[in-house]
């Protein structure tokens, strides 16, 4: 497993802005949207550093990943993560959680206590509401419970999902204007998508409209002098300049994981006797792989047929989201695009393909967009 590269300072100051916020930052107590592009480390860092320093500053976390599963129900997924919070409520357990009440001399086992609704039908008909659960969670647990959702954009492609995005703020409403409340219920949502997460707070008819919406604080210079330390003591060499590698991480999309495939492409070529210096090699070497990163998304299309690719094509061309993608024109232009007659009821099979392949997703209802941003705009590119 690769060596995780930790970001405490910024965890610190995340964390402290979303439990102890000063004037400036109250607004976050409505909600607070952090998007950026996807493998550039949010989910890392995430897990990794701001779950362990939020239950550090006393909070409960609860974290649901919605591309965990695509093929559940947004709803569903959050739903399930906040019983498994309830549980532990009430079985005494290792958990962070039961960690947490014996710090805060909360022995709840011990006390018999009870929930007064079945944790099987929360969110079903006629059982208790993420409000009634969430609040018991706060008044239990005598602080702040963060409900953290990885890939937030995917809860506005179905309306159960936008349902359950409706149920938590009903739950943020419920719980933190109450005079005296023990805690608060904070709400954080990543995504991939910049223009659909940048929409969760910006549209009228959302949910969280008004919250705060920010770009994920990318890996920055300081992660990459941390790699090129690491090579030298590993006694790597020769090496890139800093200022070069800088170049070439931003050149990637501040992604780790393609940053240092271009450094072993580059230590590779160094020892075929190429001729070349590192820092001329460098930016070519990382030039070609942010091609390819969206190649490895685009095999998937390409795998699916002629059909998919004059699909896909259709939804990538534009940057707003895409419709019209089962009329009879869009047939008839998928037709022209694959040299063949295309029936309209072919190109529903085509398009769930693509769904479940992760490499389109739906808006709304008849409106499509491309997963990932980064494969739309190499896809843009290139057929400029």
């Amino acid at each position: 497993m690769a060596e995780v590269f930790h970001r405490p300072r910024l965890a610190a100051e995340l964390a402290g802005r979303l439990l102890h916020p000063g004037v400036l930052d109250e607004g976050l107590r409505s909600g607070l949207f952090l998007s950026g592009l996807r493998r550039t480390g949010k989910t890392t860092f995430l897990l990794t550093d701001l779950v362990p320093e939020l239950e550090a500053q006393g909070a409960v976390v609860v974290y649901v990943d919605l591309w965990s599963d695509i093929k559940v129900s947004p709803a569903t997924l959050v739903y399930a993560a906040v019983r498994r919070v309830l549980a532990d409520l009430v079985t005494p357990t290792s958990t962070p959680l039961a960690r947490l009440r014996r710090l805060r001399g909360l022995d709840l086992g011990g006390m018999g206590f009870r929930f007064g609704f079945q944790l099987e039908q929360l969110g079903e008909p006629g059982g208790a509401t993420l409000a009634q659960a969430l609040t018991e969670v706060v008044d239990q647990a005598q602080g702040d419970v963060v409900l953290i959702v990885d890939e937030v954009q995917q809860a506005i492609t179905t309306e159960e999902g936008n349902q359950m995005l409706l149920a938590l703020k009903a739950a943020r409403d419920a719980i933190n204007p109450r005079p005296g409340t023990p805690g608060h219920f904070l709400f954080l949502g990543t995504g991939s998508h910049r223009a659909l997460v940048g929409e969760l707070t910006a549209r009228r008819n959302q949910a969280f409209a008004g919250a705060t919406s920010l770009p994920y604080p990318v890996l920055d210079l300081e992660y990459v002098r941390h790699v090129l330390q690491r090579l030298r003591e590993e006694n790597v060499k020769p090496l890139p300049a800093e200022e070069i590698a800088w170049r070439a991480f931003q050149t990637l999309g501040h992604r780790p994981e393609e940053f240092l495939r271009a450094l072993g492409q580059l230590q590779a070529s160094l020892r075929s006797g190429s001729g070349l210096m590192p820092d001329e090699l460098l930016p070519v070497i990382a030039a070609t792989l942010r091609g390819s990163a969206a190649d490895l998304e685009l095999q998937k299309v390409e795998q699916l047929g002629g059909l998919a690719m004059a699909i896909f094509d259709r939804v990538a061309r534009d940057d707003g989201p895409a419709k019209g993608l089962f009329s009879a024109e869009a047939a008839a232009a998928y037709g022209d695009a694959i040299g063949r007659e295309v029936r309209v009821e072919e190109i529903q099979p085509v398009v769930n393909e693509l769904l479940a392949d992760n490499v389109l997703m739906r808006l709304g209802h008849g409106l499509y967009g491309v997963a990932d941003p980064f494969v739309q705009e190499i896809w843009q590119e290139r057929r400029q």
